[in-house]
């Protein structure tokens, strides 16, 4: 079972690493961390890179498709070659992923033209322009696509998915042996749940990030 995690520049780091923590565990997968090119792929703090060990052309029919997010996003919405890879290989996956704004690459590709689709919740706007209908809902299942919201929600969706290929049991056990027991410090895990001046801080540093100021 083959599962190509997309990189590109500025992506963010966990968004691609919770899925491959949950689906290098399910029996007989092989999971790749893929690019334009080869070699090391900055994440979106610049301090930290990740091989992409093979070039989008070497994996051209994965089973699975994990697409991750992060401020790179915006300008793969626009690269033709990321959006005719995942277009040609959701043709033929088992399932095709996202993780935080990795929706939106999904929905510039015309896979979530009128299905419901989640993302961070910033760039709930961006997802409904592509035709996706956004909702708040952690992760989101629609057929043989399943988008997450914000980072940490692609763990949720890889042990979702990880239920679905190999059942209840082995995703449990997945969750236990990286021990994956949610007890935050603080309930602002949501716009809904966070202050309103965490609210605008986020807000704030989104707009110094686009307008390409250093946050």
């Amino acid at each position: 079972m083959d599962i190509a995690i997309p990189l590109f520049d500025r992506f963010t780091a966990l968004d691609a690493i919770g899925p491959y923590e949950t689906l290098s565990r399910l029996p007989g997968a092989r999971v790749t961390f893929v690019a334009a090119e080869p070699g090391p792929i900055a994440t979106d703090n610049r301090m930290l890179k990740i091989l992409a060990e093979r070039a989008l052309g070497d994996l051209p029919s994965p089973d699975i498709v994990v697409v991750p997010g992060g401020i790179g996003t915006r300008a793969m919405m626009n690269d033709e070659q990321l959006i005719a890879w995942v277009r040609e290989a959701h043709k033929t996956s088992e399932w095709t992923c996202s993780v935080c704004t990795g929706s939106l690459v999904l929905g510039a590709a015309g896979l979530l033209d009128g299905l419901e689709a989640t993302t961070h919740w910033m760039a709930m706007d961006t997802l409904a322009s592509t035709g996706a209908r956004p909702t708040g809902r952690r992760v989101v299942e629609q057929g043989k696509i399943i988008t997450a919201a914000g980072v940490s929600a692609g763990i949720d969706m890889g042990l979702a998915l990880a239920a679905r290929i190999a059942g209840d049991k082995v995703a449990q056990a997945i969750q236990l042996g990286i021990e994956y027991d949610p007890q935050p410090p603080f309930d602002a895990g949501s716009p809904d749940k966070a202050p309103e001046e965490v609210v605008a801080l986020c807000r704030n540093v989104e707009a110094l990030i686009d307008a390409g100021q250093p946050a």
